[in-house]
């Protein structure tokens, strides 16, 4: 019998392998054909209980008493911060929510179209990890640090600072330094999975650079204009360094192949929900990933902290005070009561008192802000201004010699970048912050001065 009379019949594609076996078995037994087996069929599909213990059926008709049983999830509801979001995102949003085990969402003013679940969107999942709402640059972050260098310098010094960027660190995918750098996060257990283990040494090759995509490292000038105890600094203007880059390719490697075991496993009813799979944190699978998404965690944070050193070692700057936050990622956190596991795609954690740093572009103020702890939101801000212009829109508009003159112009040096990422193809920055007020409070500004970017129109890892 073929799948598609099956089909016909009633019986749903999760169970056509039991049919199969079934009418395989009951042949070899007494030889049955044609209408015989079909008649059998349609009555298994209208009365399955009946047949729980029947010797050819019973594997058939257990399934389609579970499948009769299931219930298909509510969507929960989500707030949404902003009003320059598309209805592609929300459709990405909607589809989201609807996937069995999130009990909460949010989506932040940056909001843009991704993979699965929207960048800027934060879902909430019970004992459950989602890889790709992680996403595949695992980690992604922001680190700035405080300099001890005054502001004047960066225009009275421009070509230390420019040559202190150029031999800092490396752009585009696959970069490498030459040799590699020195830090504890290779001295962890990279063995917790067969990926992590594989990717170790090109992980290695890798820490210290930037990537591509809107990734960047970049030179400004920070005006607190009151003093902040809680951070260490008193009011006033300094020179800064701020970085944005994560766990370079065996993030990917990470995401993309626990995402492929998530997909594997998905049942066909929820095959709509493509990179939305997910692992239960009860499976080897899920542990396997959560392991590995906290080592790129760690890998991340070690790359920031490698291209500071040797950024700053080139200037010749000390760092005074600093502050650093990440986004793709997945937090057990308490919400409501109960352990959740909060996924910010694109989102950054902005619980109350939590220090973080909100990016605009190339030539737009990023903001250090402090969290109010916004249930709402699930305690959560945007990760930076937010895309209004895909990366092929932006290259068919945008020359990028003729923005990096106007840039120029304005006193911001650009040393190497793509028209992709020019300032026109972000949202406002200062409209996406008078957004989101309710989940933070801006502290400082940082006015970029010397920027340096992936130059060679590579496709980004994130």
């Amino acid at each position: 019998m073929r799948t598609k009379r099956l089909r016909e019949l009633g019986v749903p594609d999760e169970c056509f392998a039991a049919a199969l076996t079934g009418i395989q078995s009951l042949i070899k037994a007494n030889r049955s054909r044609g209408r015989e087996l079909t008649s059998r069929i349609a009555e298994i599909v209208a009365q399955p209980d009946a047949f729980l213990d029947d010797p050819h059926f019973a594997a058939l008709a257990a399934g389609l008493v579970e499948f009769g049983a299931f219930v298909p999830h509510e969507p929960v509801d989500y707030q949404t911060w902003g009003n320059q979001i598309d209805e592609a995102s929300h459709a990405q949003m909607r589809q989201a929510c609807a996937v069995p085990g999130v009990v909460a969402a949010a989506l932040m003013p940056d909001a843009h179209v991704g993979y699965g679940l929207p960048i800027g969107g934060v879902i909430a999942v019970e004992n459950a990890v989602i890889p790709y709402a992680v996403g595949v640059d695992i980690a992604c972050r922001m680190k700035l640090s405080v300099l001890d260098l005054p502001p004047e310098s960066l225009n009275q010094d421009l070509d230390r600072f420019t040559r202190s960027l150029e031999r800092g660190t490396r752009f585009g995918v696959g970069s490498v330094h030459e040799r590699p750098q020195d830090h504890a996060v290779m001295d962890q257990d990279w063995g917790v999975t067969r990926i992590t283990r594989e990717h170790r040494d090109r992980a290695w090759r890798q820490l210290g650079t930037s990537g591509s995509g809107n990734h960047f490292v970049e030179f400004g000038v920070l005006t607190l204009d009151r003093s902040d105890t809680d951070w260490g600094l008193e009011a006033g203007r300094y020179s800064a360094l701020l970085s944005h880059s994560g766990s370079r390719g065996v993030g990917a490697a990470v995401c993309n192949t626990y995402s492929n075991q998530a997909r594997a496993r998905l049942p066909k009813r929820y095959e709509q929900l493509g990179r939305l799979a997910w692992l239960d944190l009860d499976t080897e699978a899920g542990q396997e990933y959560w392991l590995a998404m906290n080592l790129m965690g760690d890998y991340a944070a070690a790359n920031h902290e490698v291209i500071h050193r040797l950024v700053c070692r080139q200037a010749g700057a000390k760092v005074i005070a600093g502050v650093e936050n990440h986004h793709n990622f997945a937090w057990k956190e308490s919400h409501g009561g109960r352990e959740l596991v909060v996924h910010r795609k694109g989102a950054t954690p902005a619980g109350e008192g939590v220090l973080g740093v909100i990016p605009g572009s190339m030539a737009t103020p990023a903001y250090v802000v402090r969290g109010k702890g916004n249930p709402a939101s699930l305690d959560s801000a945007s990760h930076g201004a937010g895309r209004r212009m895909s990366r092929t829109q932006a290259k068919t508009k945008y020359t990028w010699k003729a923005v990096q003159q106007s840039l120029l112009a304005r006193g911001v040096h650009v040393l190497s970048a793509g028209a992709d990422e020019v300032p026109g193809v972000y949202k406002d920055i200062d409209e996406v912050m008078s957004q989101q007020q309710d989940l933070v409070g801006v502290i400082a500004r940082f006015d970029p001065k010397v920027v340096k970017m992936c130059g060679d129109g590579s496709r980004p890892e994130d």
